[in-house]
């Protein structure tokens, strides 16, 4: 999964909508009533007569992590803004706190982290009708290395609404991210250097200055993080969203989770069926063994291929708000003019074409950044830099947290799985990949390349499956043409997760779809999370209207 955007659709969505709010001039949040003291931490059950299968020492200690957890509650307080940003009106009882962990669950007595957890208790009002309390909402927005601690604000909009009347929001910061235990590979002042290149079509000497970064970054995470770098897992992240049910005093968790999330939720799933009540998996990724993680980026590249496809298509029926060609080769061959200026001379100082690809490789995220995307590079071509600069120069102020999230990213999907260990691999599979996907095949592969000479044990994936009956019926989302979690893989969770529906948002691939624009997926969205209905079979939506070009700034 490609670090550069660690959320889904959604999650962009509601954070684009929360940063656009109007801020009042001195925005406060509400203090937190007070705690009661909490009970006294209980003793590590000795579990007589209960057998314990591969993995036993780890599940002992989730058990005893989630009972402290259940005894103790979380210790809430005001928020951060800088974790979640404040808002004109802050939702009535937004709180903030805190829920411990153990760095290593076959040891819940050694070191303890603390994860940030925000929450927003359920309005009880959906309208003018009064609706009962249905417990609380635990969501991820993906990554790994995204923060969802702004979730406890979605209720401020309007999609949100039903879901929020219902249910407290509760938005967490995983292992690693933020202020829980946060990881760090690199200088944050060193991290996201610009201008860089990417060559479609890397020169050897290339590749030998990247594969000695990827031994410096892997190097670095060992000496920056330490010993305990082996323990940020999804393993351990589906184990921590145990100990956060508990700790919410809920005897089941209902979750929602986007790209990544959807991966450790299935793993959650599978470790502890008994314990799910209802779960959403929106961008579903492919939870396969085999694809953890060496294979399914090698998919995605490829589906960012198809991708950029759809982008050059759209670019070219509105030729004439933005100029740069009438068909999808036309298209391609401004995009290939403006990298090849940005080598010469970067926009700002600061743009080469290495951002440039990074800008419109977020548009194959998100369909709603197609406009802004053409308007500046038909404006760099016309003459006007600035928009450009203003989309794609690195931001200093977001360093630290970009760091910290390709940290944890990398740290993950490291950890997670045996990835080829041999550079002759890599450069093979990637270089027959490019000749038929240069669009981002190489970035992906550089991005990835430090787990080649990961310093930390590696886990044996999960062969996520379970039984007929043994879960409740799961509620999965996906866009068909979506490239950071192809399609495939939102089959393959459907087949794994027994009883589990799918619903497809068709010709579409925006990455995650629910509590976003369409109506159909939404309903359905809304439907399972407040009835716990789901389709007799799996269903399909329309997809959503296309972009609306123009909007944003145009060359002319």
């Amino acid at each position: 999964m490609k670090a550069v955007a660690l959320c889904s659709a959604a999650a962009s969505l509601l954070l684009t909508a929360l940063a656009t709010a109007p801020v009042d001039a001195t925005p406060s949040i509400p203090a937190a009533p007070a705690t009661p003291a909490a009970p006294a931490t209980p003793a590590a059950p000795s579990l007589p007569g209960v057998p314990f299968p591969s993995g036993a020492a780890e599940l002992r200690g989730t058990i005893v992590a989630a009972l402290r957890a259940r005894a103790t509650g979380l210790s809430y307080g005001t928020c951060d803004p800088a974790e979640v940003p404040p808002v004109a009106h802050s939702p009535a009882g937004l709180r903030c706190g805190t829920v411990s962990v153990p760095l290593d669950y076959a040891h819940p007595d050694g070191k303890q982290i603390a994860l940030t957890v925000s929450r927003t208790p359920a309005t009880g009002k959906d309208g003018k009708r009064t609706v009962p309390r249905q417990g609380a909402l635990v969501y991820d927005p993906g990554g790994p290395g995204a923060s969802g601690m702004y979730f406890a604000l979605a209720g401020t909009l309007p999609v949100w609404k039903r879901i929020a009347a219902a249910y407290d929001l509760v938005g967490y910061a995983p292992r690693g991210v933020g202020r829980s235990a946060p990881l760090s590979c690199e200088d944050p002042k060193q991290f996201g250097k610009a201008p860089t290149p990417a060559p479609t079509r890397p020169s050897e000497s290339y590749k030998r200055e990247r594969v000695a970064e990827a031994k410096a970054y892997a190097r670095g995470c060992a000496r920056r993080s330490g010993p305990g770098l082996r323990f940020f897992n999804s393993l351990n992240n589906a184990r921590d969203l145990d100990v956060l049910r508990a700790a919410l005093d809920e005897d089941r968790l209902t979750f929602l989770g986007a790209s990544y999330g959807t991966y450790y939720g299935s793993l959650y799933a599978a470790m502890f069926p008994s314990h799910v009540r209802r779960m959403v998996l929106d961008a579903a990724v492919n939870p396969d063994p085999g694809q953890i993680w060496y294979r399914g980026n090698l998919d995605q590249s490829a589906a960012f291929e198809k991708r950029w496809a759809d982008v050059r298509n759209w670019i070219a029926r509105h030729d004439a708000v933005y100029r740069l060609g009438a068909t999808p080769q036309k298209v391609q061959g401004s995009y290939d003019t403006a990298a090849a200026r940005l080598a010469l001379g970067p926009a700002g100082g600061k743009v080469g074409p290495g951002q440039l690809q990074n800008a419109f490789l977020t548009a194959g995220y998100y369909d709603s950044a197609w406009p802004s995307r053409a308007a500046a590079l038909s404006a760099y071509l016309h003459g006007d830099p600035k928009p450009l600069i203003a989309l794609a120069a690195p931001d200093p102020a977001s360093a630290a947290a970009a760091e910290n999230g390709t940290a944890v990213y990398t740290a993950v999907e490291c950890n997670d799985a045996p990835w080829p260990t041999s550079w002759a691999v890599w450069d093979r599979d990637n270089t027959r990949l490019a000749r038929i996907a240069p669009f981002e095949t190489w970035d992906n592969a550089w991005m990835n390349l430090p787990c080649a000479y990961w310093p930390a044990p590696r886990q044996r994936p999960l062969d996520v499956r379970t039984a007929p009956g043994a879960l409740p019926p799961v509620l999965i989302l996906a866009a068909e043409r979506d490239a950071a979690a192809p399609y495939s893989g939102a089959l393959e969770m459907n087949r794994r997760l027994a009883g589990s529906l799918l619903v497809t948002e068709r010709d579409a691939g925006t990455h995650g779809i629910g509590g976003g624009p369409n109506k159909c997926v939404n309903a359905y969205l809304d439907d399972y999370l407040l009835t716990g209905r789901l389709p007799v079979r799996n269903a399909s939506c329309a997809p959503r209207a296309e972009p609306v070009p123009g909007r944003g700034r145009t060359a002319g």
